[in-house]
């Protein structure tokens, strides 16, 4: 059983289908893809994210030996290596999966609009509905809780205007028991909330965004269409801060370093670059930490060819001025200055950290967190938990990009492949 259907969750998952090892991919979301979907491009070859993804989310959903639960939680795991019992709750998607074929009516007459979490709350989407266009699988999913039909008794037109008769409301939550041989966590992590850093403006100043909102909005299929604008005004910007080590390397919130916001705020300054040549960028950071193959050489060609500054100070707090433009208050640490830099929009650079129920998934699997509430892996065995037989991949037992963690759930899936082999 694989634990979480991200990238990290997606590769574990196919290593071990291609050996011929039958792989039950949990996930709690109503389609697989995890945070890579979200994202624009990847670093450090400004590779399109949805472009590397979607030919694995196909894979994974065709493969003969994956079976995907979806809109699924695991509530309950007993046993040891080579013989687990999991209890899976299934939650009703209230819509016939082997019915619907993603067509769309139901989503057009739908009258319910409301926050999309996919694209970070940045525009509304319906009651009923689909993550994002590539999602897979390719079924839509009604939203309980805003549903008009399951707050008021009202509605259901999307019942009516269904030809294929796939609207069923009558689903029930069911639960489904697996017997597995070993047990992979791949639950990725979560974003850091700036709110309560007061100083840095973050919901209170419009033009002040966090590094995932940023990458929603520079998508091309973002709430925007891929053209950026500013949140306030949807006046094109041309300056543009990135903030790095927001929520990280921060003893009053988290200590550790989340080891990708380096590159990731010089892949977005090089994406918003791309969509408009006169945005120039700023990036504030502590120091560089970009020990990957090619990393240095990509921030490198940053500040050559795509008019990135990079700013080696701490900033003290965000400002605004009447017209919503965000302005810089930082010590420059070569010359211990205090100085002042106005931007069109502040991007917030924030750190990852652990799921907010990651601490509840190891009580039931019966592993250790360490002191962040991680999933804790073993010295020296990093993809293995406190519990044999049950492994860890990912960002889930540590901050990592995409490439680790792709590096990581094969790991993973050869630890894994290895008890499967001896059952």
């Amino acid at each position: 059983m694989v634990i979480g259907a991200g990238i990290a969750g997606i590769q574990a998952s196919l290593d071990l289908a291609e050996r011929g090892i039958k792989v039950e991919l949990v996930e709690k979301n109503a389609c697989i893809g995890g945070r890579m979907a979200q994202l624009d491009k990847t670093f450090p070859t400004n590779d399109c994210s949805i472009c590397i993804l979607a030919p694995k989310l196909a894979e994974c959903s065709r493969h003969p030996n994956i079976t995907l639960h979806t809109l699924s939680e695991v509530r309950y795991v007993e046993g040891s290596v080579g013989n687990f019992t999991a209890k899976v709750l299934k939650h009703a998607r209230y819509v016939k999966e082997d019915v619907c074929i993603n067509c769309g009516t139901c989503v057009e007459k739908c009258p319910m609009r409301v926050e999309d979490d996919f694209d970070m709350q940045l525009r509304k989407r319906r009651a009923i509905y689909i993550d994002y266009v590539q999602g897979v699988p390719a079924i839509m999913t009604i939203d309980k809780e805003k549903c008009l039909w399951f707050t008021k008794s009202a509605c259901r037109i999307c019942e009516k205007v269904c030809e294929r008769e796939a609207i069923d409301f009558e689903q029930q939550d069911t639960e489904i028991e697996l017997n597995v041989a070993s047990i992979i966590a791949a639950t990725g992590y979560d974003v850091f909330d700036p709110t309560p850093i007061i100083y840095l403006g973050y919901g209170r100043f419009p033009n002040v965004v966090t590094s995932l909102e940023f990458e929603r909005l520079i998508s091309a299929s973002g709430p925007v269409g891929g053209h950026l604008i500013r949140p306030f005004d949807k006046k094109e910007p041309e300056n543009l801060a990135f903030i790095n080590c927001v929520g990280s390397r921060d003893i009053k919130n988290n200590p550790y370093c989340s080891s990708c916001c380096c590159m990731y705020t010089t892949k977005e300054a090089m994406i918003a670059y791309e969509h408009n040549n006169k945005i120039q960028s700023s990036i504030f950071y502590i120091d560089l930490r970009a020990g990957g193959k090619g990393f240095r050489d990509y921030i490198q060609r940053g500040r050559n060819d795509y008019a990135i500054t990079y700013i080696n100070g701490k900033v003290a707090k965000i400002l605004q001025d009447e017209q919503k433009n965000p302005i810089v208050v930082y010590e420059d640490t070569d010359t211990f200055e205090v100085k002042k830099l106005k931007f069109d929009i502040v991007v917030l650079a924030t750190s990852m950290v652990p799921k907010k129920d990651a601490v509840r998934l190891s009580e039931i699997l019966g592993i250790s967190v360490d002191e962040y509430n991680f999933l804790k892996s073993m010295a020296y065995h990093p993809q293995k938990s406190s519990k044999e037989g049950i492994f860890l991949c990912g960002a889930c037992r540590a901050p990592m990009d995409i490439p680790n963690s792709v590096v990581d759930a094969s790991g993973a899936a050869a630890k894994a492949a290895e008890i499967v082999m001896r059952v």
